[in-house]
Parts: structure tokens; C-alpha cells; sequence
């Protein structure tokens, strides 16, 4: 499987999300640059975390125009798998790719630690290797990670399955106390329609070894992907 990895000024979680495919999962990676007009010959794209353009006028709102994000939106309208991490779900909110926004944190804190999700929809094939109401944890490190939708859209991403994570507790119980940041119905991530875009502002990428300690959840969605790469091939 092959994952690009888009590079922007400003972004610090490339290098995470390319040792994560290329050295923990051993499939190919490699860097897509910001002023490149095409993704290549990917199977995933993934857009990272970071602070892309120093989050100039607000988190993701100057990297959506960068050149290569109208082949990114080519690549997602024509079923190709596109990852959002943090900044990265930020962009594709601010594309059109994602419904709905990214705001201040409602403590206007930048948050840094780990928060424990409820897994929504294991039927995606980012969480193929997880079950809906499994809880999982990843690290979060925002302070423009609350997700707010108008009541019709959180209906309609209820409606369509779309939410794919929220934060909850260790039991996996959705409450107040869970939400690190005011997300609307403690959405942490969500998908498109077609399910094969994922926007979530928690970190897989840094999670994906034991070693580094936190657990490795976040290895639970390149295994996911690998997987259905795998079952497609078949």
C-alpha cells in the first residue's frame, strides 16, 4: 500500500504519519510537496497535523488553497482514501471535503494529553480493525479542536453514520467531563458519505508503538487501511 504525505509550511506531523506507514507498518510512503499539482500514484493520502502556514487567519483556512489540494479534492471525489490529522481535518473541513468547522477550544486552552474515544462506526475502512463502542485512547494537542456543525448537519452525520469517533470516558460513557475542548455532541472524528474520508483531531500517528508509551491504538487505523487495501486486492 502506498501512503503520500503531504508537506506544508508549517506542519510538524509529517514525519510521524511517514514512520508510521514506512517504518512501524513497512509499506511504502513517501512526501507530497505543498506546490505539487498532483498527488501520484497513491492509495491514501494523508493530510497531517501541525500548524500549516502558522495558522495564519485561522487553523487550516490558508492550506486549503494551496496547489495540491484541488487534486486532493480530485483524488477524495474519485473514492481515493484521504486521512485528516488534526490541522489535517481542519483543511478538509475548510475544502469542503468534511461539513462543519473546527473552533477555539472552549476553555481557549491548546490541549495536550491523551483523551479516550468511543469508537462510532467500525465500518469504515479506517476503524475495519476496531468495533463500534470499543473505546480507544490517542493524544490530542489543539487549541482549535472543538468540531461545531448547525443542528441539521449533526443530525444528518447521526443519520448517515458519519460520526466515527466521540470523546468519552474509560467506559466508554459520552459525557461532558470526556470533552477536552467543547466539540458539538463530542465529535472527535468524522466521515464523508462515501466513507473514504476521515477527518478526527486526535493523533493515531503517534500511538502506532509501545515503545514510546500511551499505548498503540493508533495503529488500530493503519491496520485498517492495510486490511482493506487487502480485501480490495482480493
Amino acid at each position: 500500500m502506498t501512503f503520500g504525505v503531504i508537506v506544508f509550511p508549517g506542519a510538524n506531523c509529517d514525519h510521524d504519519a511517514y514512520h508510521a506507514a514506512k517504518h512501524v507498518f513497512d509499506q511504502d510512503a513517501r512526501f507530497i510537496w505543498h506546490e505539487d499539482e498532483r498527488v501520484g500514484d497513491v492509495d491514501v493520502v494523508i493530510v497531517p497535523g501541525g500548524f500549516s502556514y502558522g495558522d495564519y487567519l485561522r487553523s487550516g483556512a490558508v492550506a486549503r488553497f494551496s496547489p495540491v489540494m484541488q487534486d486532493v479534492i480530485r483524488f477524495a471525489n474519485e473514492g481515493g482514501l484521504v486521512l485528516g490529522i488534526c490541522n489535517g481535518f481542519q483543511i478538509l473541513c475548510e475544502a469542503g471535503l468534511l461539513p462543519g468547522t473546527l473552533m477555539r477550544n472552549d476553555n481557549l486552552r491548546f490541549r495536550c494529553k491523551h483523551a479516550t474515544l468511543r469508537v462510532e462506526n467500525g465500518e469504515t475502512p479506517f476503524t475495519g480493525a476496531m468495533r463500534a463502542g470499543q473505546v480507544v485512547s490517542f493524544p490530542i494537542a489543539h487549541g482549535e479542536g472543538r468540531y461545531f456543525a448547525d443542528d441539521d448537519v449533526l443530525a444528518d452525520l447521526d443519520t448517515h453514520d458519519q460520526v466515527v469517533f466521540r470523546y468519552a470516558d474509560a467506559d466508554g460513557n459520552v459525557t461532558a467531563e470526556a470533552n477536552p475542548n467543547g466539540s458539538a455532541a463530542n465529535i472527535a472524528g468524522i466521515v464523508n458519505r462515501e466513507r473514504n474520508v476521515l477527518g478526527l483531531m486526535p493523533h493515531p500517528e503517534r500511538c502506532v508503538e509501545s515503545l514510546l508509551g500511551g499505548g498503540n491504538d493508533g495503529a488500530l487505523v493503519f491496520r485498517s487501511l492495510i486490511e482493506h487495501a487487502g480485501t480490495l486486492a482480493a
